[in-house]
């Protein structure tokens, strides 16, 4: 979760839609671009089985489950005040109604959050972040990869930051199989 989940009812609706923007780069592990690319068509918002297409590289497509209730709440708040039905799920401010919001605005966006907050974070961090996560819950490489969209799990592997001691863990593991083969 990038920050508390209940915006303030007055939040413009500008910045809602950049905090949904951000979050759905995040709990789907998507390129912002693939954020961009997303139409409301995309969404299946059925209870206990939302999920959403994400249109990647190449022409593929992928289904990413929307597992994070907190997410899917502020998804659908979104949605409502909007009050998109069809069409980009994320449009440029300027006039509301038009096209998908650029990756060029969306990259702006976050350039100007992070230099607010004073922090120095790439937009595909919030991809990195998501892989990592998955992987230190013990979600297997190949799940990881499939949810990023990667061809190869070498590509997921350079993703995947395995927290310290759950890399420990799993040596001392290793450790205690060979011990008891030896004996």
């Amino acid at each position: 979760m990038i920050c508390s989940r209940r915006p303030r009812k007055d939040l413009p609706l500008d910045r809602l839609r950049d905090r949904v923007l951000f979050e759905t780069a995040y709990v789907c592990g998507a390129r912002a671009s693939e954020v961009c690319g997303l139409y409301v068509e995309d969404l299946d918002l059925r209870l206990d089985d939302e999920h959403v297409r994400i249109h990647g590289k190449g022409g593929s497509v992928r289904t990413v489950l929307l597992d994070d209730r907190g997410y899917v709440t502020l998804l659908k708040l979104y949605l409502a005040r909007a009050g998109y039905t069809a069409g980009p799920l994320f449009r440029a401010s300027i006039n509301g109604r038009g096209g998908p919001l650029s990756y060029d605005a969306a990259h702006h966006r976050w350039q100007s959050y992070c230099a607010a907050a004073r922090v120095e974070i790439d937009i595909h961090q919030l991809r990195h972040a998501h892989a990592t996560e998955l992987i230190n819950a013990g979600v297997s490489i190949e799940a990881v990869r499939r949810r990023l969209g990667h061809a190869s799990t070498e590509t997921t592997q350079l993703y995947a930051l395995l927290d310290d001691k759950i890399a420990d863990a799993e040596i001392r593991a290793a450790r205690r199989r060979r011990d008891q083969m030896t004996r």
